[in-house]
């Protein structure tokens, strides 16, 4: 199962939270933090990752489905 991450880069301020959590999903650039991949394999730090982000500019879906950030 793989999920698609997009950080909306109008949205993000950069704080790096995600990059932290899973560097090998997100990367600073400049002063806003990107997909390294948009694809990933099914993994609660990436939810963990979209949860954690202070301006809330990370979405995760699975299949069209919204799964995060959660609620």
């Amino acid at each position: 199962m793989t999920w698609h991450v997009e950080v909306d880069e109008h949205t993000c301020i950069g704080s790096g939270m995600c990059a932290a959590l899973m560097p090998e999903v997100f990367v600073l650039e400049g002063a806003v933090a990107q997909t390294a991949v948009p694809d990933v394999e099914a993994d609660e730090t990436v939810l963990d990752a979209a949860d954690s982000c202070p301006a809330m500019a990370i979405t995760v879906t699975d299949g069209g489905r919204e799964i995060g950030p959660r609620p």
